[in-house]
């Protein structure tokens, strides 16, 4: 009997990545991919340890799947991803559910995971994070046809103190020119038209290879690439932010006009002790610079709330800070614990709900913001990635240049028959909250 492999990704996109490259190995291996998890035999959960919501998360998923070996056809439940990789021990000892492990250096050994947990050796397979991206490996995307992330480092060098990722990930590694350049090459004979290069770190791209920042380079080669149409930046840390960096993103038509950039927060005394570069007036220099030099820019930043020490004047100056800067997309963390992080040590933990309180707050005040940023592409025409047909209400759904995939907002899309992964001009009309909608330019 052919084996039937569900994949399931919790996390984030570079975790997707991963799974994509799972799922690509065991169908070479010629076990059939299911969508449905009653139907799998082997469920592979591949998990984040970021936070500890999404450490939650990540356990509450394998013990709800578990379920399937009395309720379904499963008979091997594996486990990868960040979780495995700090808490290997304390997985295979209080989850007698779990068959296999395997860690974030060592998936291209899933096959090998699968058959030793198919004969009940509850193999754990969990090295140095370190994971070789150049290699080529089969990968079978999870995202529509024409969208597509690709990773372009791994790891991260900045030592924040609130982070866990290096430990997880290990050292900062920039993938080569060519390697990037042949997976996005292969995408794009696949049907793919937009590519969002992520990385924990993108600006630092190329330091450790080349001795140099490379994004720039990077950035319009992938562009050159025929059949992508866009390129879009996420994880610019602030600290590498180039001249040269603006410049591209200004100046390459198909260089997404978008810029995913976490400060996490505003304060200086904050910043100094998350370990962060520079300080607010850095950042406010810099956003400065990019909106003079990129006009219509769209900009999204990452903020924690409840970090040790933040008092209510750091957060109402961090308040201040968002009314004064106005940033398209806002998302906001609640600071979470991290064991083996210096975060971890400091004196003065803000309560937790304290920090919901003040989450709340900050995306009650953005949501404002956003409102009236979008109010600002009435009138203007823009390109819209087409996604999918609402049949009920007769519009398309798509997405513009300023919006990434999953987290950002939509544009609903009237007055033409278009494809799905095609890009039409529409004229915005009307703005919502954190969507638009329009009508299709002839």
């Amino acid at each position: 009997m052919t084996e039937k492999v569900k994949v399931v990704t919790l996390g984030c996109e570079k975790n997707l990545v991963d799974s994509e490259i799972m799922s690509g190995l065991v169908h070479e291996r010629g076990y059939s991919l299911v969508n449905e998890k009653e139907e799998a035999t082997i469920i592979i959960v591949n998990t984040c340890g970021f936070i500890d919501a999404a450490k939650e998360e990540s356990v509450n998923t394998i013990l709800d799947l578990a379920e399937l070996k009395q309720t379904a056809n499963l008979k091997a439940l594996i486990v990868s991803g960040c979780l495995t990789q700090r808490y290997k021990e304390e997985l295979m000892k209080e989850m007698p559910e779990i068959d296999g492990i395997v860690g974030t250096g060592d998936f291209h050994n899933i096959n090998d995971i699968i058959d030793q947990a198919l004969v009940g050796r509850k193999p754990v397979m969990v090295g140095n994070p370190v994971f070789n991206y150049e290699q080529k490996l089969p990968r079978r995307m999870a995202t529509p046809r024409y969208t597509a992330y690709v990773k372009i480092a791994e790891g991260c060098d900045n030592a924040c103190t609130f982070c866990s990722i290096p430990i997880m990930r290990g050292k900062f590694r920039s993938r080569s020119i060519e390697s990037i350049l042949d997976e996005v090459a292969q995408l794009a004979s696949q049907g793919v038209r937009e590519i969002s290069l992520i990385a924990q770190d993108s600006t630092n791209y190329g330091t450790d290879l080349y001795d140099t920042f490379m994004l720039p380079e990077l950035m319009n080669r992938v562009s050159a690439v025929p059949g992508i149409e866009w390129v879009r930046l996420h994880y610019a840390y602030p600290g590498f932010f180039t001249d040269e960096l603006i410049d591209v993103i200004a100046n390459n038509p198909k260089v997404c006009k978008y810029i995913d950039m976490p400060l996490q927060h505003s304060e200086d005394s904050i910043l100094k002790r998350m370990r962060r570069p520079g300080r607010q007036r850095d950042a406010r220099e810099l956003i400065r610079k990019i909106r003079d030099r990129i006009p219509g820019v769209s900009l999204r930043t990452s903020l924690i709330v409840g970090f040790p020490g933040e008092t209510e004047e750091d957060f109402e100056n961090l308040k201040s800070f968002i009314r004064d800067v106005k940033f398209d997309r806002l998302g906001v963390f609640t600071y979470s614990k991290e064991e083996d992080t210096p975060a971890s040590r400091l004196p003065d933990q803000v309560p937790d709900e304290v920090k919901e309180y003040r989450s709340n707050v900050l995306m009650e005040l953005q949501r404002e913001i956003a409102n009236e940023r979008n109010g600002e592409r009435i009138g203007q025409v823009l390109d819209v990635l087409i996604e999918k047909y609402d049949g009920r209400n007769d519009v398309y759904v798509g997405r513009s240049q300023y919006d990434a995939p999953e987290i950002d907002g939509e544009v609903f899309v009237g007055g033409g028959q278009l494809k799905i992964g095609e890009i039409a001009k529409v004229r915005i009309t009307h703005s919502f909250e954190f969507d638009l909608s329009g009508e299709v330019v002839a």
